[in-house]
């Protein structure tokens, strides 16, 4: 398969994954206010296979908050978090001395849980208005992003690594 179609295709699969996954969340009421569970954020670990992954995360949030009915602000904003979580992820992903080291696997999570723990807060305060100071909004957006990101994220990483070169073949 030619390679710019397999990286749009992947782009687009992981879009419409979270975009899915999204919807999932906000109808189980779990995709907004301040503690946020979305399944979707599991998907920010995939920058560790492939880079398409990475504006196909972009993408799906900006749908999925366009979608969600999400202020204008929090589009942009949450898009952006989405956007510097995945290419820290991506980062991560890179060799060291020539291998990947076991313990960037663990970290994989870490940039999406720390872009959105402080961007997201920012949002709630000032573009919803919601009770609360920011330090609160970082630790219920931490939290939520620590079981979507941490826990399913490398939950989902761990079953995508024994398919990971039929997944995603080398760029």
């Amino acid at each position: 398969m030619n390679q710019k179609v397999r990286y749009l295709t992947h782009a687009a699969i992981i879009a419409a994954l979270y975009v899915v996954l999204t919807e999932i969340a906000a109808w189980l009421g779990l995709a907004s206010s301040a503690i946020q569970i979305r399944f979707s954020e599991a998907l920010t670990v995939l920058p560790f296979f492939t880079p398409a992954v990475v504006p196909g995360l972009f993408v799906g949030c900006l749908l999925s908050n366009l979608l969600t009915g999400c202020a204008p602000l929090d589009v942009l904003f949450g898009s952006i978090a989405t956007l510097i979580g995945a290419l820290g992820s991506r980062l991560l992903s890179r060799p060291i001395g020539g291998s990947i080291r076991p313990w960037q696997k663990w970290l994989v999570p870490l940039p999406p849980i720390l872009a959105n723990t402080l961007i997201v807060p920012f949002v709630l305060a000032y573009v919803y208005r919601l009770e609360g100071t920011i330090p609160y909004f970082m630790l219920t957006v931490g939290a939520g992003e620590i079981i979507s990101c941490g826990i399913l994220g490398l939950m989902l990483m761990k079953l995508l690594e024994r398919y990971r070169h039929q997944l995603f073949p080398k760029e």
